[in-house]
């Protein structure tokens, strides 16, 4: 492991890159324990209120995702990154203040959650492509590898603090920190001096979405995985952001319960990427979406209301399969689809990936109310199991390869 990490580091802006994720996971792991409690705790605040903010930050994002693919292939990707990263840090900072000092209200946080999710809609595919800028092919699953464990210890430290700091300070005080990490990371992106790509382009927008359609629609085993993380997302969002919070929302310690949950999720994730470096999987595909399926499991103990130490058992084994995943997806893209097109087709990606995800948030509240939150935890793993395991179905998911050995 020692090896490849020095290997990696040899390559300018590696170093700098893993370094602005962590930072930046720290406030994301912060972020959602934050804001979810900081909403509850609102006067009269329900579950339909949760959906609403929730929802707020992910329709602008997948409305103008394919916006944000062409502007990632047009121009140098980690400004787009860098600087989605530091006005971000604004409007987190605005909904923090604005709870601080007890001025804040559903609207607002919507809203500046809206304008978030705008620059999201840039950040998405700008930022899987600055890795390939940095790394050759051979070496994209152990970046990927490294990235992601990065990010996960990040997000650990953030998931834990964050319900510390909301039970002793508040929601305001915890979402200001996650305010300032996206500001650090940001400027870190920023400034990456990364090899100068030319990358002259006289087309319309219109040409240039027609090309990456192209690119996207033209492999089975790309369209099969995204219809299927179409329905998956829509059950994990819906239970992580709403129904997760609401489940915790009824008991004591409730807010550092469930950042123990997404503690425990992120371990799991950060185990996952230790896998990811350490071991080359001869069909990615086929195994990550077995386990993918597996993960349900998480589900399923919220929903029957398991003791704390089962879910995070379950939370854990879950984070494992998620960065598997991660890793083994970003790699297949990053290796086969060409450099020129690449921020497009994650685009596409994305857009088909989440383009349900705001509607399960926005109908997890009320669907909850009205039918009970066990229930819909029921429904969101069930969802998941035969998602992941219908893709299975395709024989390219099953058959793709790595195209080259390190």
């Amino acid at each position: 492991m020692r090896r490849e990490l020095r290997e990696l580091h040899s390559h300018p802006g590696f170093t700098a890159l893993a370094t602005s994720r962590f930072i930046s996971n720290v406030g994301n792991g912060i972020s959602p324990v934050a804001l979810a409690f900081g909403v509850l705790a609102l006067p009269g605040a329900t579950g339909k209120d949760l959906s609403i903010v929730m929802a707020a930050r992910m329709f602008p994002m997948v409305a103008l995702m394919l916006f944000g693919g062409v502007i990632g292939d047009r121009f140098k990707r980690n400004r787009i990154v860098g600087g989605a990263d530091i006005l971000g840090s604004g409007f987190a900072a605005l909904s923090a203040i604005s709870l601080i000092i007890n001025n804040s209200n559903v609207f607002f946080l919507a809203l500046m959650g809206a304008l978030f999710g705008i620059l999201n809609a840039l950040w998405w595919p700008a930022m899987s492509g600055v890795l390939p800028e940095i790394l050759p092919k051979e070496k994209l699953q152990h970046g990927n590898a490294v990235i992601a464990m990065t990010t996960n210890i990040g997000y650990v430290f953030g998931a834990l603090l964050g319900g510390t700091l909301v039970t002793l300070f508040g929601s305001g005080w915890a979402l200001l920190v996650d305010a300032i990490s996206f500001f650090i990371a940001g400027v870190l992106v920023w400034n990456l001096d990364l090899p100068k790509i030319i990358r002259e382009n006289k087309n319309s927008m219109f040409h240039d979405l027609k090309a990456g359609w192209r690119e996207f629609s033209s492999r089975s085993w790309v369209v099969t995985i995204v219809i299927s993380f179409a329905l998956i997302n829509l059950a994990f969002e819906s239970m992580l952001q709403i129904l997760g919070p609401l489940k915790y929302s009824e008991i004591a310690n409730g807010p550092k319960f469930w950042s123990f949950n997404l503690a425990a999720l992120t371990l799991g994730m950060l185990s996952g990427s230790l896998i990811s470096l350490k071991i080359r999987f001869a069909r990615p595909l086929l195994f990550a979406m077995l386990i993918i399926a597996a993960a349900s499991i998480w589900d399923f103990s919220l929903a029957i209301s398991a003791p704390l130490w089962v879910s995070l058992i379950c939370a854990f084994l879950a984070g494992i399969a998620i960065d598997i995943f991660t890793v083994v997806w970003n790699t297949s893209l990053q290796s086969h689809i060409p450099e020129e097109s690449y921020s497009r087709v994650v685009a596409y990606d994305a857009l088909g990936s989440f383009g349900l995800s705001p509607i399960g948030i926005a109908a997890a509240g009320p669907l909850a109310h009205a039918f009970g939150v066990s229930t819909m935890i029921y429904v969101t793993g069930s969802i998941a199991l035969f998602a992941a395991l219908a893709s299975l179905t395709v024989k390219s998911v099953r058959g793709l390869k790595p195209v080259a050995n390190p």
